[in-house]
Formats: C-alpha cells, sequence, structure tokens
C-alpha cells in the first residue's frame, strides 16, 4: 500500500506539470520529476484511477490529469507548503534557501486549524518568499502571466516575479546577484552561454548562466510581481 504521503507527491506534480492548461502529464514526465522508474509511475497512476472516489484520469500512452478531487488536494498541499516556507522564512528566521525541503516534509501533515494559525499570524499572505502566489482556502491558486527570463525580449522592462525554489544552491547564488522577486530588469544580452541583465540602482549588468537564469520567472513590469 502507498503511503499518503507518496500520493500526496503525485497530485502535486501532476498538478504543477499540468499547469494552467491542465495539459496531459506523461508518465516520462512524471519520472524524471519525482525521481522515480517509469514502471513505478504507470503503477501508482493505475491505482489513482481506479480509487473511488478517483484521484486522476489515466489513459495508457495518453498521459494522466487530475480529477476534481485529486485537484482539491493538489490545491490544498500547494497552499500547505507555501504557508508553511513564509512561516518558516519570516517567522522562524530560516532563509529563503533552507525552507523549501522543512515544507515538503510537513506539508502533508497539518491540520486545518494549525493552517488557519498559521495564515491568521502571517495576516492572510499573497505570496511565498519565493514570490509564488498561496492560493486561498479550498480553491485553486492563479495562474499569472509569467515567463521564463531565459524567453523574455532584450531591452523591455521586466519585474521578477517568482523563482524555483527547488535548488537551494541557485537561490544562494541569486540572493547574492540581488535577483529576488520584486526586483525590476532588463536583458541587455543573451547568448546560448550566458544572460546579462541590467538591475536598476546598479551601476553594471549582472552576468548569470542560462542554467541560473532558468530558475527565474518574469512579467511586464505593469504587472503585479
Amino acid at each position: 500500500m502507498e503511503t499518503s504521503e507518496a500520493v500526496d507527491d503525485y497530485l502535486k506534480a501532476i498538478l504543477e506539470l499540468g499547469g494552467a492548461e491542465d495539459s496531459r502529464v506523461t508518465t516520462n514526465a512524471l519520472a524524471e520529476r519525482l525521481g522515480v522508474r517509469t514502471p513505478s509511475v504507470t503503477g501508482m497512476l493505475q491505482k489513482l484511477a481506479s480509487q473511488h472516489p478517483a484521484l486522476v484520469r489515466y489513459e495508457r500512452y495518453r498521459g494522466v490529469r487530475l480529477t476534481a478531487n485529486g485537484k482539491r488536494r493538489a490545491w490544498e498541499l500547494v497552499r500547505h507548503h507555501r504557508l508553511i516556507e513564509l512561516f518558516l522564512h519570516d517567522v522562524l528566521k530560516y532563509s529563503w534557501d533552507e525552507v523549501h525541503e522543512e515544507a515538503e516534509r510537513l506539508e502533508h501533515f497539518i491540520s486545518e486549524r494549525f493552517e488557519d494559525r498559521v495564515a491568521a499570524i502571517l495576516g492572510d499572505p499573497e505570496v511565498d518568499p519565493h514570490g509564488h502566489a498561496i492560493p486561498p482556502k479550498h480553491e485553486a491558486g492563479p495562474y499569472r502571466a509569467e515567463v521564463p527570463l531565459v524567453a523574455w525580449p532584450l531591452h523591455k522592462p521586466a519585474v521578477i516575479s517568482s523563482v524555483s525554489d527547488r535548488n537551494a544552491v541557485a537561490l544562494r547564488e541569486l540572493e547574492r546577484l540581488g535577483l529576488m522577486p520584486g526586483v525590476a530588469l532588463t536583458v541587455e544580452q543573451s547568448t546560448p552561454a550566458a544572460f546579462a541583465v541590467r538591475v536598476q540602482a546598479r551601476s553594471s549588468p549582472v552576468r548569470l548562466g542560462n542554467d541560473l537564469a532558468g530558475y527565474i520567472q518574469v512579467a511586464a513590469t505593469d504587472r503585479r510581481p
């Protein structure tokens, strides 16, 4: 019998990989995201699809989508995760590169009462330390008009909307470079090897590799960071 934590991890991964379009997610994509073998993914999806109520709709060779019940649980997990990250960062003074792994462990287990207390203490926040939107309770979260920095046009003003929380080393480097949510910038140079971005109030451009730039999402400056 699979643990509830494993089921949760699948649901959240399907939600994230499916994105705003609710696209079908392939077993290969899930295997890569979760770090498991493809046959194990297939077996888990078959189990989740056969439950009552079913958590996913799965068709062999066509991929998987969440059912309404699966989405409800996945968005609850996203809310838990981002609230916990913010609580750890703002109240317990964890650095922003430390909070993801702790939140990954805790997101499965907190009660609604604990969730409500954390939200109240934080003032019902809208974003976590990495700029990701915190979904309202019992609701789906918003999908922002974000674009990867690596796809942003040259010389067009932008603001960092969010950064991935999955790589602690990358987060420490982004902080060192001053590339954090809310920072306005323009891309001055883009090559297959590196980026150069101009940040407000800095005399020289910030240079970073494409791999590090891949962790950054940006939005037009007339949109909310």
